[in-house]
């Protein structure tokens, strides 16, 4: 069949598919927790205060774990198009379309004639078509990273022009604003690259940098100097400790890194994992003659790609924190590779890309009837159905936050503890406040809070000693009480009260 009559070459055909992918289902699911609530928590807190500049997890709590770039894009997007769940995760699938996009430009650059296969490639891979509806940074942080990747290619491999070296700047710096230093890990390809076939065109140009500083510095500058202690916080939790140490409980075993990323390699490159042995195979074999530096240079873009997937990979399998989305940034490189192996002997499994299309619709679908934990709009649906009246927070202790319920109640999600932990961390603590902080607000009454039903007993000691009752509704959600805190005049009628002790747990 020719090139002009296959829909797999065919940009008009590759575009549908995409967005048909971006955009199918979007805002159908409720938000997941942690990862959605917490980041479309913090653009809605973004929205409420008025403040751009520094993330808070609650009104009065910041939050410092990640840069602001995805925030911003959220609440940009809710603030446009109104706070559900379809505009929080529109950031998310323009940076899948973007990425798709950028592929296929660096494939028709790499390969020409092949730039739509590898825009399909990528955009039918599983982890990023999973990742295109998921509220995280990931998403962004592959977009931004794949714009100076382009860069760098166009300015080695195309026209050369001083404008690709600043869009390799430019997308460093806006992958540092997303998610700080590992978003120029792609930029170690760079250097091998360099190093083993230099080229007489330069990267590292004095405009470039400028670029990159002029994006990546300023809001890291603006709060290290507002926040007393930030650097510290920056250097030593966000960066040290998730290299070095398992604090964050994200599989820092020795064998780690085998037991996340193996499987994610193997399902998140679905359906071209075939392909992608055969073409590491050959890289491989190819490989062989790469001791000489005449070799390299004539096979200077297979190298190229292989660093960008090699180099980043050893990194993450030594961090300590680990996690399946820490590779999306490598799907793009590895879709290239792929697409690198395609030729008249291999071409592409049309039917096999149909089918699985069909597979990736049928998934989504499943993910809005298949119950969840995780689904705060669940919780939401229970929470209203037990608790009557308008509800201005939804106050968590000595619990995990469901921050998606801020988006599905319209309500202030708050973190606090009956221990006062406040001398403990002095940036980004663990909860928001002690109790009886919150227990004094005048407000409290149309607060809503929840406990695990272990922590009840210890939970109405403390109300009771500040003079207020604690007013449990309905039977425990998810081994959680749900309550108010009234003063003892406003208690309710009996009647009211159907669980005045944990009941036994219905979900």
């Amino acid at each position: 069949m020719s090139a002009d009559r296959d829909w797999t070459t065919n940009g008009r055909a590759v575009a549908v598919i995409v967005a048909v992918l971006a955009f199918a289902f979007l805002g159908s699911r409720g938000l997941w927790d942690p990862d959605e609530g917490r980041y479309t928590n913090v653009a809605l807190n973004m929205l409420a205060r008025g403040d751009w500049l520094i993330p808070h997890r609650s009104f009065e709590m910041a939050h410092w774990t990640k840069p602001p770039l995805t925030y911003w894009a959220i609440a940009s997007s809710l603030a446009t198009l109104g706070v559900n769940t379809w505009a929080a995760r529109l950031a998310s699938a323009l940076a899948y379309l973007v990425s798709a996009w950028t592929v296929g430009r660096i494939a028709g650059r790499l390969m020409p004639g092949r730039s739509s296969i590898g825009a399909l490639v990528f955009a039918t891979m599983l982890l990023p078509a999973v990742a295109s509806q998921l509220v995280t940074t990931d998403m962004l942080l592959a977009t931004c990273e794949l714009l100076a990747m382009w860069g760098y290619v166009e300015r080695r491999w195309g026209d050369g022009r001083l404008r690709w070296s600043l869009l390799m700047f430019a997308g460093f710096g806006l992958a540092f604003l997303t998610k700080g230093p590992p978003g120029l890990l792609p930029a170690l390809a760079i250097v091998a690259t360099e190093l083993a076939a230099p080229q007489p065109r330069r990267v590292l140009t004095f405009t470039g940098v400028l670029a990159f500083l002029a994006i990546a510095l300023p809001w890291f500058v603006a709060v290290v100097i507002e926040v007393p202690g930030l650097l510290h916080y920056f250097l030593g939790h966000e960066v040290v400790n998730r290299v070095a140490s398992n604090e964050f409980g994200r599989h820092g075993e020795w064998y780690g890194w085998l037991v996340v990323y193996l499987p994610t390699l193997l399902v998140g490159t679905l359906p071209w994992i075939v392909p992608l042995a055969r073409s590491i195979v050959a890289s491989c074999r190819v490989a062989r003659g790469w001791h000489t530096r005449v070799v390299r240079q004539a096979d200077d873009k297979r190298f190229m790609l292989l660093a960008w997937i090699v180099l980043p990979l050893l990194i993450f399998c030594i961090a300590r924190s680990r996690l399946p989305l820490y590779l999306l940034p490598l799907m793009a490189p590895l879709a290239l590779l792929v697409t690198l192996g395609f030729d008249d002997a291999h071409p592409v499994p049309k039917r096999t890309v149909a089918v699985w299309c069909v597979v990736l619709f049928a998934l989504r679908m499943a993910g809005l009837w298949i119950p969840s934990n995780q689904d705060a709009r669940a919780w939401a649906a229970e929470i209203r159905a037990r608790v009557p009246g308008p509800i201005s927070q939804v106050i968590f202790v000595d619990d995990v936050p469901r921050y998606g319920l801020h988006l599905h109640l319209g309500a202030e999600i708050e973190n606090v503890a009956i221990e006062d932990r406040s001398s403990l961390a002095t940036v980004n603590p663990d909860v928001d406040e002690p109790i009886d902080r919150e227990l004094a607000d005048p407000d409290v009454a149309g607060a809503v809070w929840l406990t695990p039903t272990s922590r009840w007993p210890a939970v109405q000691s403390r109300v009771r000693s500040r003079g207020l009752v604690a007013q449990p509704f309905g039977s425990p959600l998810h081994d959680r009480i749900v309550f108010r805190v009234l003063h003892s005049s406003a208690s309710a009628t009996p009647q009211e009260l159907p669980c005045a002790s944990p009941c036994s747990p219905s979900h």
